[in-house]
């Protein structure tokens, strides 16, 4: 049986913990590192532009994003690339063996591509993939199709590429 808190000599009520109690590894609030001391973080985007104007997406790192839309639409791509190989060919499809590597190299290039989307030329090379793709059309015309589809996803990128980064 527990005793009332009136009988506890401290007043505190049954089961509290003692007032100097401190719970192992923390930091007393005297030790605390103040805010105005804080280590800055190096990856943190400042809130306004030097010319003034506030940034227009709420994006942390707005670059960051959108290299990542890029990479991601490009491998996305080459994934697709690699699978409708072997559905071409069961389907009737002529693709020699010059198609094939000519789709293996695309899907080869866009990968390379997604791992270099900081560097300047690379969005103007991933339009050039595109173009291929679409060219590639002349392989087969599902390769066509393809090229039309990935190409409206590239166009979209660049547009939010254009309007995150403007």
């Amino acid at each position: 049986m527990s005793r009332p808190a009136s009988e506890d000599p401290g007043g505190r009520a049954p089961g509290a913990a003692p007032d100097d109690h401190v719970t192992p590894g923390a930091v007393p609030d005297d030790r605390a590192v103040p805010d105005d001391r804080a280590v800055p973080d190096d990856r943190a985007v400042p809130d306004e532009r030097p010319d003034g104007e506030a940034r227009r997406s709420g994006l942390r790192n707005p670059e960051a994003a959108v290299r990542g839309l890029g990479a991601g639409t490009l491998v996305l791509e080459a994934i697709v690339l690699l699978l409708a190989i072997q559905p071409i060919r069961l389907l009737g499809g002529s693709l020699s063996g010059w198609g094939i590597g000519a789709v293996v190299g695309l899907a080869v290039v866009a990968l390379v591509l997604s791992g270099c989307m900081r560097r300047r030329w690379a969005w103007p090379a991933g339009t050039a993939v595109q173009v291929l793709l679409l060219a590639a059309g002349l392989l087969h015309w599902s390769l066509a199709v393809l090229g039309l589809i990935f190409g409206a996803a590239w166009a979209y990128a660049t547009h939010v590429r254009r309007s995150i980064l403007s």
